[in-house]
């Protein structure tokens, strides 16, 4: 299959950037794009991605918005009287697992089995950070993978949308952890977790890392456990 491109006008000012419409229905933002043969190369702010021309439907023209003139002076600031931390690794979960309406237990389960909460982790696979993003989903949620707070957030959203993807199963977690580790059309594939021994294990793990912590939560809020 040939790739059509809808090549719009460019009306806008440099500075705008576009959205690349992709086969699957993702969206995805660049600055610009480039046509090499048969590949498309996305330039975005943390680098470039390729797909097969065939991959890409078309392209929308983000409209540009002047920015608003610069505020009056103002006086300066007090200096504070100790700077606040920044978040732990375990906190920044906490807070993306909210922000992405999960439980937190599962999302740290994830961050746990994937990277040991080490933000810069990275996988012989080319997988980032906390949550081990991969550049291209990173940069399909809009994500810079290298920046913890981002990466937690990401990770957490997509886990989020796997979840929401097999909302019907009864096998939904686990579905979700496979889909997280060897991509949701594996799973669709074999219509459940991929016989393939990695995704196996994996699953096994946060499988096992989140029932303990459910269940430590759950004899927490019990009275009279200990």
């Amino acid at each position: 299959m040939k790739g059509i491109f809808i090549l719009l006008a460019i009306t806008a000012s440099a500075s705008a950037g576009e959205y690349a419409i992709l086969a699957n229905g993702q969206r995805i933002h660049a600055e610009r794009h480039e046509n090499d043969g048969e590949l498309v190369r996305l330039i975005t702010r943390t680098g470039s991605i390729e797909f097969k021309a065939c991959q890409v439907t078309g392209f929308e023209q983000e409209e540009y918005v002047p920015p608003p003139p610069p505020p009056p002076a103002a006086p300066p600031p007090v200096p504070a009287v100790a700077a606040t931390r920044p978040p732990t690794p375990r906190e920044l979960i906490t807070l993306a697992a909210e922000k992405a309406g999960l439980p937190p237990e599962i999302v740290h389960s994830v961050a746990k089995v994937e990277s040991a909460y080490r933000p810069n982790a990275i996988s012989p696979k080319g997988a980032v950070g906390l949550m081990q993003l991969m550049p291209q989903t990173a940069a399909a949620l809009n994500a810079d993978p290298y920046d913890p707070r981002q990466n937690a957030e990401a990770g957490a959203e997509y886990l989020a949308q796997l979840l929401e993807k097999y909302k019907d199963d009864k096998h939904q977690v686990s579905k979700a952890l496979a889909a997280y580790n060897a991509g949701p059309g594996a799973v669709d594939k074999y219509n459940g977790v991929p016989p393939y021994r990695e995704t196996v294990n994996y699953v096994n793990s946060v499988l096992a890392d989140y029932n303990k912590r459910t269940a430590a939560k759950q004899a927490k809020a019990t009275p009279g456990t200990e």
